[in-house]
């Protein structure tokens, strides 16, 4: 499905110009999105990527699924998108660190914080995953600016991956698209033999 140039870097498995795509939104304090990223990260990447069974074949795309039931969802959202412009190919390293301490961002445990608080906290996860020269660029694209009500450096990317989920119905992560159409057999729980079977049945090229 189409994406945003300058957002390339959500393509996070597989060769951009792979024929199929496979689109995951995820939400980075959904606990069942995370058990998705696990699974791209350990079963679709290998598939996918050089000398995997699908290389050139087929590419997963990320969609950022903001749930603003989850009070702390939108700024874990702006954070993964300063990084993804601030270093683009540390976007899912940085994404795979924030799923694994999603906990921290549940509601209980920010209920207590501000935004400010909230986003120093993801800014000094970002410090663990990218370079320092880059940590300066997120803090930079996380910092209110403009008008009282303007938002951050990255607010016109998370309206884009907002808007492309609302046109395309998507209501809760995660939810999966196979070459546009929603898959919904696709589940956060399957393990190697559920994802063979499947691109078995799906894969034509």
């Amino acid at each position: 499905m189409a994406l945003q140039p300058s957002l390339r870097a959500l393509i996070v498995a597989g060769n951009p110009n792979a024929p199929h795509t496979l689109d995951v939104f995820l939400d980075y304090v959904c606990p069942f999105s995370a058990r998705m990223a696990n699974g791209i990260q350990n079963i679709l990447r290998p598939k996918f990527e050089a000398g995997g069974e699908y290389e050139g074949k087929a590419k997963v795309v990320f969609r950022l699924q903001v749930q603003p039931w989850h009070s702390a969802s939108t700024l874990t959202h702006e954070a993964g998108l300063a990084v993804l412009r601030a270093s683009p190919e540390h976007f899912w390293p940085f994404s795979l660190a924030l799923f694994k301490h999603q906990d921290e961002y549940f509601d209980i445990p920010t209920a207590n914080s501000t935004p400010l608080q909230i986003r120093a906290k993801l800014i000094d996860l970002a410090a663990s995953v990218i370079p320092p020269e880059a940590v300066e660029k997120v803090k930079d694209l996380l910092a209110l600016k403009g008008t009282p009500n303007g938002g951050t450096g990255v607010t016109d990317d998370l309206k884009y991956n907002i808007k492309f989920a609302r046109q395309n119905s998507i209501h809760v992560s995660p939810t999966c698209l196979w070459d546009g159409l929603v898959a919904g057999e696709i589940s956060s729980g399957w393990g190697e033999e559920e994802w063979t079977r499947f691109l078995k049945t799906r894969v034509h090229v």
